[in-house]
């Protein structure tokens, strides 16, 4: 059984599309594990303030009559950052995007939420590591049964949880704790949520466009316009609010 030091949260949402900067979440389920392995979980609605696209509803089942009268996320941001309290993190494909679109929704209605000393655990980057496949194959391959529900919250959530149980039962080389896990299947160096800078040697360097592979501050220095240009652009608050650290460190070391 996994061992933890601290509650687990398992995370899935639903949303309006795949893009960090613009889509909003129409569903949020967390499933949260205590150290002592009680359960509890917490389920929402969310009106996301635009039109649902048919393609989205295709898949999740969530249409805009089901959330007409649903929250907004800025009236439960607060609910669901006490829920959230002292969790690490775990999800499905959770780091690429439950989680940094569920940190844009924070931003957004201007909620500060802390996310240092919290693990992240991506339960996709296991089966990845061990066994290439999909969630709902994920979950037939660990776990022996069909995935019935697939693209609601909290059934997805709730498999999520299953699968790291049986895959830390199936491969005892990754122990039974978050660190353990992390140590054999690697942990992310996130400098923002939509990869727009990794780390490289310790730096943080562009991951697009025509300075892909540079150091941020190098670019900074010598191009401050282009500070200016991503912050007019259509990128995501995060992105935009790791940029503006790294500027004003770079300034301050330039002064």
């Amino acid at each position: 059984m996994l061992q933890l030091k601290k509650p687990l949260a398992f995370i899935d949402l639903e949303t309006t599309g795949v893009n960090l900067g613009t889509d909003r979440i129409v569903e949020i389920a967390i499933v949260k594990i205590l150290t002592d392995g009680t359960k509890s979980v917490k389920r929402k609605l969310i009106n996301p303030g635009m039109p649902i696209p048919k393609a989205s509803s295709d898949i999740h089942g969530i249409t805009d009559e089901m959330v007409k009268d649903a929250p907004s996320f800025k009236q439960v941001a607060q609910e669901i950052k006490q829920m959230l309290d002292g969790c690490d993190f775990a999800g499905y494909n959770s780091n690429r995007f439950d989680i940094p679109l569920l940190m844009e929704e924070f931003l957004r209605s201007q909620v500060d939420f802390d996310m240092k000393n919290r693990k992240l655990l991506d339960v996709q980057n296991i089966f990845h590591k061990m066994e290439p496949r999909t969630l709902g194959a994920a979950y037939k391959f660990y776990c022996g049964k069909a995935l019935d529900g697939a693209h609601s919250a909290e059934v997805d959530a709730s498999a999520t949880h299953e699968i790291l149980e049986s895959q830390i039962e199936r491969y005892p080389e990754l122990g039974n704790s978050i660190d353990s896990i992390l140590k054999v299947i690697g942990e992310d160096q996130i400098v923002d949520f939509a990869r727009r800078f990794i780390m490289e040697n310790g730096i943080e360097v562009f991951n697009f466009g025509k300075f892909k592979g540079r150091p941020v501050a190098d670019i900074l220095k010598s191009e401050p316009q282009y500070y200016d240009w991503m912050m007019k652009g259509d990128f995501p608050q995060h992105t935009k609010q790791k940029l503006t650290e790294i500027y004003t460190r770079t300034i301050l070391k330039k002064s």
